[in-house]
This record gives structure tokens, sequence and C-alpha cells, in this order.
């Protein structure tokens, strides 16, 4: 199978190392700066669940007529524009999109540049960052990719075997948007308290409301999935709240880290757009609401004299 990785920053380089070892024909995208650097040190993965090191196949753009089975994105939210000019060329008529961003609202603009056929619904559980040296760090054991078909899809039948191939915890979804919706309740309550609360879930149940209203807010998050027609499941339910109320864990939401670091965030993309899609359904969310008017407050004040976002 021929694979195009959309950049190499810790999520796609951690899958595409994985398919990698499983015997695909891996290439990634990446801008100048970071191809540089993986043709000097090669691609560095550091993990429980096995390292990886090894030079890979780069582009810095994709050359006319190529042909892919699969291009993996797994770009920030606010990089998708971007993102979809990049990959075009490597879309055939036989080529499947798997994005792996976190949300839903992505999906509409893939549709609209590439066909609802090409693209899959997909989503991952990976605690994964970029180091300073350019080499990826896995933190804990879980790494686990789901994807799926949103309809019937006779190509995905012939590239699933494949992709289940690789040395990861890789799930073929039967339900893939229901699946997209339990991770998009988990993560908005998640990357919404951690930023709220500016701390790890360990620190929040430390004090003594912190479980309960980590509970409280993915409860609202869940009484929207319910509403839009997506409930989640309770073993979905009852393993985010083993997560969320961990005593001592170090978990924190990859926009927390974001926000600590001055840069920006997908708090429009999660939290905002299930703010939005919860109000449609006369939800009540108002933990949910302070998280977001928390994270809105930092982007206003993080944006340059002119109004312009600073990146």
């Amino acid at each position: 199978m021929r694979v195009l990785v959309l950049g190499a920053g810790a999520t796609g380089a951690y899958f595409g190392a994985r398919l990698i070892q499983a015997g695909h024909e891996v290439s990634f995208l990446v801008r100048p700066a970071r191809a540089e650097l993986l043709r000097r040190d090669g691609l560095r993965i550091r993990s429980a669940q096995g390292d990886f090191a090894a030079p890979v196949p780069l582009l810095t753009s994709v050359p006319a007529n190529a042909a892919f089975d699969l291009v993996l994105l797994s770009c920030k939210a606010y990089d998708l524009d971007t993102a979809l000019a990049a990959i075009a060329p490597a879309v055939g008529a036989t080529t499947r999109v798997l994005p792996l961003l976190n949300g839903l609202r992505h999906l509409e603009v893939l549709d609209l540049a590439f066909g609802a056929a090409r693209v899959l619904g997909g989503l991952c559980h990976i605690s994964v960052t970029l180091q300073p040296d350019g080499s990826v760090l896995h933190l804990g054991n879980l790494h686990r990719l789901t994807f799926g078909a949103r309809g019937a899809d006779a190509r995905l039948d012939e590239l699933a075997p494949q992709l289940l191939a690789a040395p990861a915890e890789i799930r073929h979804s039967e339900r893939i948007i229901d699946a997209m919706w339990e991770k998009f309740a988990f993560l908005s309550t998640l990357a919404g308290m951690t930023c709220l609360l500016r701390g790890s879930i360990g620190e929040i149940v430390a004090t003594p409301d912190g479980a309960g209203l980590l509970r409280r807010c993915y409860a609202e998050a869940c009484e929207v999935a319910r509403r839009a027609g997506h409930a989640v499941g309770e073993e979905a339910r009852a393993e985010a709240d083993t997560i969320l109320t961990t005593p001592g864990s170090p978990l924190k939401a990859s926009m927390l880290r974001d926000l600590q670091r001055g840069a920006v965030t997908e708090c429009e993309h999660i939290v905002g757009d299930l703010i939005a899609r919860g109000a449609a359904l006369e939800v009540d969310m108002p933990l949910l609401r302070a998280a977001a008017a928390h994270l809105r407050v930092y982007e206003l004040a993080r944006r340059m004299p002119d109004g312009t976002p600073a990146r």
C-alpha cells in the first residue's frame, strides 16, 4: 500500500512509522526545515511499544500524477486549508483520505474538497509529543487508531487488512461516526477542563471538587452527543470516567500544552463546535461554556495589534 502522511509531527510520524514496520511504502510530506532535519537524523520514535529509527522517504511537494492509496491527515484544525492544497495532487480516483483530526467539523470541509466517497472517518487515542531534537516521544502505552467508511466502500474493504497489519492497536469500526462522537465528547471535556483549570487530571482530582467537575462537564458533552443521535455507549463512558478521574494522572490535553507555550489552540474546532451543536439542541452546558470563554479570552489576548492571530 502506498501511503502519504501529511507532515511528520508527533501523531503522523508515529502512525507512519508503524505503517512502515508493516511493510507499506510510506512517504512524508513535510516543510523544508523538517525535511532537512529528517534527512540528517532520520525519523526517531521513542515508545514503550517499541522504538523506531530509520531514514524515511520525504516530499516537500506532491509530484504531478502521483498515485497514493491512502493519505493520512493528522494536521491541526487551523492548518486544514493549507493541508488541503498540499495533498490535493495525491488524491486520485481510488485514493482514500483518512483524517485523524479531532472533532467533526473537518469532515464537511474534506467532503467539499475531495468528495465524500473518498473521505473516511477516523480518530486516534495516543499521547505523543515532538521533542526539541525532532524526535517523537510516546507517552504511556495507548496507541489506538480507529478508521471506518461512512458508507459502503469496496475500496476500503481492500485497504482495511493492510491497515490492520500495522503494529499498533488498529480498529476497523462499522460505526465510525459514533466512535468519533465518543472521542469528541471525551476530548472536549479533557481539553476544556484541563485548560480551564490549568492542570493535569491528577492535579485537578487532587482538589475537593475536581472529580465532580470533570464528571459534570463530561455529562454535558455526552448529552450533546445523545441529542445529536450518537449516544455514547456505556463502555466508552466507563473508560472515560476512569481516565478523567485517575488520581496522580499526568494526563493533560495537547490544547493545554499549546496554551502554556503561547500558541494558537483548536478551541473553536473542538470545544466551540461542540457548544454550537449543543446550543442548537438546547443543551445546558455551563462548564463547557466557561471553558470556551476562558480559551477565547486567551486567543483574543494573543492577537497581534492589527487583529490577526499570532502564530
